[in-house]
């Protein structure tokens, strides 16, 4: 291309979508009839048509066909019409009188377009015969015959391009088959020897522009006599009835593009013969024929290239689909083992992830990823975290409205996947919420591509009357390009098995959901009746408990002259049970009334509260002669009596369970990505690692109250405290070394996510 010529993408897509069918040319070697029915007016005829009849077509379009064909042969027409079945009545033999006694014969093909126009081609015929069904029959036993020696794919395909030539006499047939990307193969080919082998080679979607594909589809046998004749146009060009171009898409005589012939011309093509390969209503590739100098081959020999094509392809579909019976079949397993797991696993990401098989099996990927409730969960080979969140986004933003997205070029269409291509090359995805995923990695696997001519330059460019045409390239010798940031490709059976999972995990999803929503009701309102009870009958519980230490201590009182040592041990005993009683209905109204003050959080400055939590023990304080130090505390937002009465629990524990050394207690501060972690360290007795837990338990005590008083609320008040805030409390300790309280408080009071009920931070100090 010259520097100065510029050619936009604009002009690349128009002609992409040019409308072949709307030329209003054919080729040269058949007539073409437009005709109005019932009467069979003539409306249009090719420009051709006094070469054969010898009357202008300014004189046919005001001629009926009765005017052209004697009444037998209208007869047989209009009863073949009649039947509507135009397979039944292509093709027709025709003859056309000449002046004197000399005759022409035809082969002529019927059929109506889209704008429900009848048209008739004529085409010359090489016989005046049609070719007999026993012709057909031997030309299909020979192949069946040849085909029940393999079963390989290739091999199936040898022999529909050799049997193909055989009957054509073409000097070329090929086996081309698509991609899914769209580029295609040459994957059997029959050729004369000294013609060079496109065997094995690619050619890249362009060479067969959109509105070819779309007309393969819809007409499958095309034949191409003479690609260097030229077009003839139609009189009148534009239809008189409907005042617009004749479409032509089913015509066997339609010309050709005038890109396709430059396309044949470069190819040293002469004449071409293509027959459609259709599976499951797509294009799956095309039987091309080529060769040198012009060739004809009649509609009748065409049908029967077609017969056998589509007669052996459907064994080639037929071994398609029992190479992938097995893998379908494994895939299926696999789906129904992940459903099951699913089903029967409490976290249903568990089950596709922690079981064999699990989630990579389903798909063949090497890589796979699910996000739900804002946490990623992985297995196998997959990018980092941020670059999974980066993904996500995207996703959300191209494809929100999509049930599946798949590519095994995802740098291509992602730039950004660029710096980790050799772990997710390829990618599928389903959504199964509003904000969940489950994706699916395949790596990069780089291979060398074999092309016919450079694919980059599929097109030349030219300038005619200062206008720029696209050619096609001239060159289509062996091209080698290394393919780099491309997977292998995912199969249909691979992304339906995806879908397929996806409905399966909705389904469990919202069940599951619905399931933990009642028991998280029940809990609610079992837990608040336990609540009201609590707080009603403790606090039910002191009058009767105030009246008895009342009469004890007034029997004491007036009868104390008449009672012996032991009824004064006795009634000592019940003012100490009352005393105990008491003390543990106070901790069991404290422990009920955490959580049922419905107080909004505000600021709280925790040094304030430290101060007042150390107020009310200065009097153990100043007896065990305890020393209290502490770090410059942070404001948060939180409950400032809940904040008192923590650390007053845990300094006093501090306390009680000293050591034979005066207690030294300092509390910490440190700051997290979204929290505040808080420490009580003292220099006590410390605690058995093994009973870390134990001790955060409503009541249980680790020492008889002979040992040490209290009633074994204190702790678990402090972690309802605690968890109240959202936030986690453990210990760190050994017996004989003192002990580390932790607890955290979210910064602003920001919500942060838990793991198995622990939060996860890798830099937390040890629970013991």
């Amino acid at each position: 291309m010259s520097e100065n010529l510029q050619v936009t993408d604009v002009e690349f897509s128009l002609w992409d979508e040019e409308p072949v069918q709307l030329i209003n040319q054919i080729q040269s070697h058949g007539v073409i009839l437009v005709l109005e029915e019932p009467n069979l007016k003539i409306l249009q005829v090719s420009t051709n048509a006094f070469s054969v009849f010898g009357i202008s077509p300014e004189e046919l379009v005001l001629q009926n066909l009765e005017d052209l064909l004697d009444s037998y042969q209208i007869e047989r027409i209009k009863l073949g019409l009649a039947e509507e079945n135009f397979d039944l009545l292509n093709p027709i033999k025709i003859w056309l009188r000449l002046k004197g006694d000399d005759y022409v014969v035809f082969d002529g093909i019927f059929h109506r377009n889209r704008d429900k126009f009848l048209i008739l081609e004529l085409e010359p015929a090489l016989t005046q015969e049609n070719i007999p069904f026993l012709s057909f029959y031997h030309l299909a036993r020979a192949s069946i015959n040849r085909l029940a020696t393999t079963t390989k794919l290739q091999d199936f395909g040898q022999v529909i391009v050799q049997e193909v030539r055989k009957v054509t006499g073409f000097d070329r047939v090929m086996l081309y088959k698509f991609d899914n990307d769209g580029h295609g193969v040459v994957i059997a080919e029959e050729k004369l020897d000294d013609m060079e082998a496109y065997l094995g080679l690619h050619f890249p979607e362009s060479d067969i522009p959109k509105p070819a594909r779309k007309l393969f589809c819809s007409n499958w046998i095309r034949i191409i006599p003479n690609a260097h004749a030229k077009p003839v146009e139609l009189f009148p060009l534009i239809n008189p009835t409907n005042l617009r171009p004749l479409d032509l898409t089913h015509s066997t005589l339609r010309s050709a593009s005038s890109c396709h012939l430059k396309y044949l011309h470069n190819m040293e093509v002469g004449a071409s013969l293509t027959i459609s390969l259709i599976k499951e209503d797509k294009l799956w590739g095309l039987i091309a024929c080529h060769h040198r100098s012009p060739k004809y081959v009649s509609y009748e020999l065409r049908k029967a290239c077609e017969f056998l094509g589509r007669m052996i392809f459907a064994e080639i579909s037929a071994i398609e689909e029992t190479d992938d019976y097995d893998y379908n079949l494994h895939i299926t397993y696999v789906r129904s083992q992940l459903v099951e797991y699913m089903s029967q696993a409490e976290n249903w990401i568990d089950g596709l992830v922690k079981q064999e098989p699990n989630l990579l099996e389903l798909v063949d990927a090497q890589g796979a990823a699910i996000y739900f409730n804002n946490e990623w969960t992985t297995i196998g080979q997959v990018p980092k975290q941020e670059n999974l969140n980066v993904i996500l986004q995207w996703l959300r933003y191209q494809f929100r409205d999509e049930e599946v997205f798949y590519t095994d070029t995802l740098p291509l269409v992602f730039p950004e996947a660029e710096i980790y291509k050799h772990v997710a090359s390829g990618l599928l995805a389903i959504p199964i919420a509003d904000k969940s995923y489950i994706l699916w990695f395949r790596p990069e696997v780089i291979q060398t591509v074999n092309w016919g001519g450079n694919p980059h330059e599929a097109f030349e460019f030219g300038r005619e009357n200062d206008s720029v045409y696209l050619s096609p390239r001239k060159s289509f010798q062996l091209w080698q390009e290394t393919v780099q940031g491309k997977s292998l490709p995912w199969k249909k059976v691979e992304i339906k098995a995806a879908i397929d999972l996806r409905k399966a995990t909705i389904e469990i999803v919202l069940r599951q959901a619905e399931e933990l929503s009642q028991i998280a009701y029940d809990l609610e309102r079992s837990n608040a009746e336990l609540k009201k009870f609590a707080y009603v009958a403790s606090h039910d519980l002191q009058e009767p408990l105030n009246q008895v230490a009342n009469y004890v201590q007034l029997l004491e009182m007036r009868y104390q002259e008449q009672l012996d040592e032991d009824a004064k041990e006795f009634i000592s005993y019940a003012v100490s049970g009352v005393s105990l009683m008491q003390t543990l209905i106070d901790d069991v109204l404290a422990y009920s009334k955490v959580d049922r003050q419905n107080v909004e959080f505000q600021p709280v400055d925790l040094e304030v509260a430290l101060k007042r939590a150390l107020s009310g023990l200065q009097g153990r304080i100043s007896e065990t002669g305890a020393t209290i130090s502490y770090d410059p505390l942070p404001t948060v937002l939180a409950d400032s009596t809940q904040m008192l009465q923590l650390f007053q629990n845990l300094i006093g524990n501090a306390i009680k369970f000293r050591s034979d050394k005066p207690p030294m207690i300092h509390i910490g501060v440190s700051p997290l990505e979204d929290a505040w972690l808080f420490s009580v360290k003292d220099n006590g007795i410390g605690i058995d690692p093994q009973f870390s837990d134990r001790i955060f338990v409503i009541f249980q005590r680790l020492h008889t109250r002979d040992e040490y008083s209290g009633t074994g609320m204190g702790l678990a008040i402090c972690q309802k405290v605690v968890e109240c805030h959202r936030g986690d409390i453990w210990v760190a300790s050994e017996l004989g070394q003192g002990a580390t309280f932790y607890f955290t408080i979210p910064a602003g009071g920001k919500k942060y996510e838990y793991r198995h009920g622990r939060k996860t931070q890798n830099h937390f100090p040890s629970r013991g």
